[in-house]
């Protein structure tokens, strides 16, 4: 994983530095601890598994406890919940936040500089990349939980009841969605998610689109590219021919597709495999993991999501704080109660914990199969180039309302291509508006 990793670094640093040296007098330090001793910290996140691995830190800590609230997930309100609480001076001490949104909560002033309590024996222990995914400006603003490469899940039975092959590339995959409606016409091997644009920009990613970057004191966004115009063209087509489903990411009417059978694959992540397995316990056996699959048969992937626990601005407890998520992060015992919760399949960003994690995945739901050696292939062929712009938040609600058109489940119409060119230019005029520069604009 390191080599593909490490090139990405230099722009994760230069995206990274850019956006924090902007905003950071505006966003102030806030590195003082407060009172420590004896405390109780609140925490909210939505990560599988999380109650279980605070349970465990409450059950072996006594001077610091931890209670622990489930929101929704980012992109479902959990963020709009997190940065209402913050304004109202009401937030907990810890929140969840996924790499991508994390310079947004900087920018807001939103979160604490915990630099002084991330030791240098802490980043050891972490997968150098992710602590430089929450470094900015040179300051650390979170400490990384997890990485999540690109995973393809599949209706094994189905797959091999219809004799379909599982795809290695794109095209196969549309060949396979064509087989699997003429073999059951509910049936659909995929799902495009109007209300989650991560999953699309994971799939830009892996393509091998870069959509923002640095020049000197400038941002350039290029939504335009050929890898983005390809996945963007191709999906379109998908929906076109009615080739995949349209639910709404981990509603309802999604999860009842899969129990019914009519959506019999999944493109996911990492963690998805825990998300199938706690959400359909009854089609044990029934469910295997593949490669996402690729535009040339190579191995590639993106990253869809990964987490971090950060700190927010209003805690007076930030270094009690972090020793509880550096403690969720690299702690044997936190990834194993995590885990070993039947819903998680964490895949964490403390390398030495991955053995651990494999360890305590129940794999009989996949039938055996080590899943995690799959997470380590597909980590190793995380596309190298991408790198995360400081408005995220704008891009991705545009993108949202404009996809819910284009899938027609949001009214009115429109096009993928449409929806990506809106994204782009409200995330433009969102940058100008905080002052910021965009080449070519």
């Amino acid at each position: 994983m390191s080599t593909s990793w490490s090139r990405r670094r230099t722009t994760y640093a230069l995206a990274g530095g850019l956006t924090a040296l902007t905003l950071l007098t505006a966003c102030g330090g806030g590195g003082a601890a407060g009172s420590e001793g004896p405390v109780t910290l609140t925490y909210w996140g939505w990560t599988k598994g999380t109650k279980q691995a605070v349970d465990a830190f409450n059950a072996a800590h006594r001077d610091t406890k931890v209670r622990f609230e489930e929101i929704p997930s980012g992109t479902a309100g959990g963020y709009a919940k997190i940065s209402n609480a913050v304004r109202a001076g009401n937030a907990p001490d810890l929140v969840s936040i996924e790499y991508p949104t994390l310079p947004e909560f900087v920018s807001q002033g939103a979160v604490k500089d915990i630099t002084p309590y991330v030791t240098p024996e802490l980043k050891k222990k972490l997968l150098p990349q992710a602590v430089q995914l929450t470094t900015l400006g040179g300051r650390n603003w979170a400490v990384p939980f997890d990485a999540a490469p690109q995973v393809y899940y599949y209706r094994k039975d189905f797959f091999t009841r219809h004799k379909i092959e599982v795809p290695r590339t794109w095209d196969d995959f549309r060949t396979a969605a064509a087989a699997a409606r003429k073999a059951d016409p509910k049936a659909r091997i995929g799902t495009f998610f109007p209300d989650d644009p991560t999953t699309f920009e994971a799939m830009a990613w892996q393509a091998g689109a870069r959509w923002f970057a640095t020049q000197g004191d400038s941002w350039k966004l290029d939504t335009t590219d050929p890898a983005t115009r390809k996945v963007t063209a191709y999906w379109q087509g998908l929906l076109k021919d009615g080739l995949v489903h349209t639910h709404v990411s981990f509603s309802p009417a999604w999860t009842n597709s899969l129990r019914s059978g009519g959506t019999v694959g999944y493109l996911g992540a990492s963690w998805g495999a825990g998300v199938l397995k706690g959400t359909l316990p009854d089609q044990s056996g029934a469910w295997a993991a593949a490669p996402v699959p690729t535009w040339n048969g190579r191995p590639a992937s993106g990253m869809l999501g990964g987490s971090t626990t950060a700190v927010t601005k209003g805690s007076r407890h930030a270094g009690a704080a972090v020793r509880f998520a550096a403690w969720m992060s690299t702690a044997p015992e936190a990834v194993r109660a995590r885990v070993a919760s039947g819903e998680s399949s964490a895949y964490p960003a403390a390398t030495a914990l991955r053995p651990v994690a494999r360890q305590a995945f129940d794999t009989r739901y996949y039938g055996g199969q080590d899943v995690y050696a799959l997470f380590d292939a597909a980590a190793a062929s995380v596309n190298g180039d991408w790198g995360w712009g400081p408005a995220t938040s704008t891009t991705n609600t545009t993108l949202k309302d404009e996809f819910g058109k284009a899938a027609g489940t949001g009214g009115g119409a429109g096009s993928l291509a449409d929806a990506v060119r809106a994204g782009s230019d409200a995330t433009v005029r969102e940058l100008r508006r905080r002052g910021l520069k965009v080449m070519g604009r």
